[in-house]
């Protein structure tokens, strides 16, 4: 991003497939970290401050935080089905296959996390292609019904023990449901849509 859109706010339009791999990579981890902290945040209270400095819920955090960054993928890659199947002609299966090449080449460029084990992460890589692969298997969702097969396991990953955290699950939700129908909106906004056609055609 250009000095000129930091200081005006301009994100730089989506014009091919390393910008929307670049795209669907930051908002997925952007899901899957803001929920976390702001939850963490939010049942800690006021101890929120002392909490964050200890060595273990650090610890505990990066580990939800990968362990949730596959998650994020899956939605957000769904999302990007979704947009580019309203702003092109083009068929999809083929998006939703091209879209997921994206999304596991974003989960390829990091290393094995400190926080985790390689054998974990292979894990993790093998339940993103499934939930990928899943997603040629219903007709295009609304934003906000995406997180809806996700919600669950997102919750469960929170680095706060089961007992304190009290009735939040729906809220967690509509946490996704809200940040998803967002990426929507600013991905419509950016995508160059004639040239990723256009792209996405000549792989094709």
């Amino acid at each position: 991003m250009n000095i000129l859109a930091k200081l005006f706010g301009r994100s730089p339009p989506i014009r091919n497939t390393d910008d929307l791999a670049r795209f669907i990579d930051e908002n997925a981890a952007f899901v899957a970290q803001k929920g976390i902290y702001e939850y963490a945040r939010a049942r800690a209270g006021h101890y929120s401050k002392v909490l964050f400095t200890e060595e273990g819920f650090k610890r505990a955090v990066e580990v939800s935080r990968w362990q949730a960054y596959p998650l994020g993928l899956a939605m957000v890659g769904e999302v990007g089905t979704v947009v580019l199947q309203e702003a092109t002609s083009l068929e999809r299966q083929a998006v939703v296959r091209d879209v997921s090449e994206l999304a596991l080449s974003a989960f390829d460029r990091w290393d094995v996390p400190a926080a985790l084990d390689e054998a974990m992460w292979r894990e993790l890589r093998a339940e993103l292609v499934v939930r990928l692969d899943r997603i040629g298997l219903h007709p295009p969702k609304r934003a906000m019904d995406i997180p809806e097969p996700f919600a669950d396991v997102y919750f469960a990953l929170m680095p706060i023990h089961e007992s304190l955290r009290g009735p939040d699950y729906p809220a967690l939700k509509s946490y996704l449901k809200v940040t998803l129908c967002n990426v929507h909106d600013e991905l419509t906004k950016r995508l160059d849509a004639p040239a990723i056609a256009a792209e996405l055609g000549q792989q094709g």
